[in-house]
């Protein structure tokens, strides 16, 4: 078929000044890079427009990274596409960075693929005064509704309950768990953002979990990496990744239903949900030039809540419980905690987390073994910023590769090996290890943590309570490593075989 538009219908003069017009775009370009690459950390080299595409495998980004680093140190440059990204290895080069000069690498980088969705809105993705608004914010009012406090404890205890009630049904069958640990863990979440759980068989939150669980995938698949690659060129070709927003506007249609109820019901002197404070501060602030609280802010904010506050666990407790079948002793032993300390006549609670020194230290092994955000969400630096001898101009994108920290030979004995010994000292007691950095850390550091951890003593001691488990299959034929490890580490799909322990 002939082309709308060939370089043959120029004729021979126009051919060749378009020819010289590439050549001279791609050697302008290749300088440009060069250039900007002499200030910056050492890295391989990189093609023009391309970048480092055929050294970073967009299937695994997380293996070609630490592959890289192998070469380069814990500081250099690669180049996603033709954007240079500066990134981080180790614990010492994170620390340094983002607590050191946690002022210089406080920004938020450029992630087309959750831009395309965020637009720079909520605590996420923001930058600037928008950023340190909404994150203040959001750190008041979890607290505000007791996070580290009882009343967020109860919330989490009634939904363990409702989760075992749901666990038991199963009856002793084989099952798999991922939408049971995302119902769970997501109605926590939902009581604090909209003031209201959802029952397990409600058809739109199964929905709007499938719709979460999807785009995950997707934001970890080679697609969503192309796109974070060639953001203008990926707009205009069909494929999965155009799926994201088709997904995030329907999820934004929710979240705008339950705020215009709340807008209805509205009482300043009782605010039972995110939403109905943030209502109440636009109320406060609508004669404020300089606040950011609108209703952009507040939609991508409590959709921030919903989809970080249900995968990152939810997440963890799938590896989690993959993991007990794979060293089922480990099981063996929590359970000898949990009858020590708890017993069988009342449920978990966070008072016992300080007596179950064990069970606390495989929950970190947990999530130090699951890495579930293994590249960290990018930042940038605010400013032109001098880092281990180099100059990294400001708006400089940089990962802070979570993996590598949790992974960091320096810190752990057998960082690839699933060890709760790495979190305990010669007495059994827990041991501190200042690499443990699942949340990262510094002013980017996850407000949600403090939130994550008590969910996931709870979830996990609360079924321990109540069942043993039985592996479907030899556990020497169990695959710890993740299905896809992009944007989030997703571990294989697997039955869970549960036994009650209650007589």
């Amino acid at each position: 078929m002939d082309t709308l538009f060939s370089v043959k219908d120029l004729g021979g003069g126009a051919s060749l000044s378009l020819v010289l017009t590439l050549a001279t775009l791609f050697a302008f370009t290749a300088w440009k890079s060069t250039y900007k690459r002499s200030k910056l950390p050492p890295g391989p080299f990189a093609l023009p427009f391309l970048g480092n595409i055929f050294q970073v495998d967009s299937k695994n980004p997380v293996k070609s990274i630490k592959k890289i680093s192998q070469t380069y140190g814990p500081v250099f440059t690669v180049h996603f596409g033709p954007k240079p990204v500066v990134v981080l290895c180790g614990y010492e080069a994170v620390k340094e960075a983002l607590v050191d000069q946690a002022d210089d690498f406080s920004g938020r980088g450029n992630a087309p693929s959750l831009d395309m969705v965020t637009k720079g809105y909520g605590v996420v993705m923001s930058n600037g005064e928008q950023w340190k608004q909404m994150r203040r914010f959001t750190l008041t009012t979890l607290r505000n509704f007791g996070m580290g406090k009882r009343s967020i404890e109860e919330r989490i205890q009634e939904e363990a309950y409702f989760l075992v009630e749901e666990l038991q049904k199963t009856k002793e069958t084989a099952f798999n768990p991922s939408f049971y640990f995302s119902k769970a863990v997501s109605n926590v979440i939902c009581s604090v953002a909209f003031g209201n759980r959802f029952d397990y068989e409600d058809k739109r939150f199964i929905s709007l979990l499938q719709i979460l669980n999807e785009n995950i995938r997707i934001l970890s698949s080679t697609w969503a990496q192309l796109f974070n690659l060639f953001p203008r060129i990926m707009r205009l070709l069909p494929g999965p990744h155009n799926t994201l927003l088709r997904n995030a506007k329907v999820v934004k249609r929710f979240v705008k239903e339950y705020i215009k109820e709340h807008q209805e019901t509205l009482d300043p002197n009782n605010l039972r949900s995110f939403i109905e404070c943030f209502l109440f501060k636009m109320h406060q602030d609508k004669q404020n030039p300089s606040s950011e609280f609108s209703m952009k802010n507040l939609v991508i904010s409590a959709l921030d809540l919903f989809g970080a506050g249900t995968e990152t666990v939810s997440t963890t407790l799938r590896y989690g419980f993959l993991i007990f079948l794979k060293n089922p002793e480990v099981v063996e032993k929590i359970h000898q905690e949990i009858d020590q300390v708890i017993g069988q006549s009342r449920p978990p609670c966070m008072e016992d987390r300080s007596k179950m020194p064990y069970t606390q230290a495989v929950i970190h092994e947990i999530q130090r073994f699951a890495d579930v955000i293994p590249l960290n969400v990018p930042h940038c630096v605010t400013r032109d910023t001098t880092f281990g001898g180099y100059t990294i101009p400001k708006g400089t994108d940089v990962i802070p590769f979570l993996s590598s920290v949790l992974h960091d030979q320096k810190m752990f004995g057998c960082p690839e090996r699933f060890d709760p010994n790495h979190f305990l000292d010669g007495n059994g007691s827990l041991k501190k290890n200042d690499a443990f950095l699942p949340f990262s850390t510094g002013k980017r550091i996850c407000p949600g943590a403090g939130l994550a951890q008590m969910e996931l003593f709870l979830f996990f001691t609360t079924i321990l309570q109540n069942f043993s488990l039985k592996a479907a299959r030899n556990s020497d034929n169990i695959d710890l490593t993740p299905e896809m490890s992009g944007f989030v580490s997703i571990p294989r799909d697997y039955q869970l075989h549960l036994v009650s322990r209650l007589n």
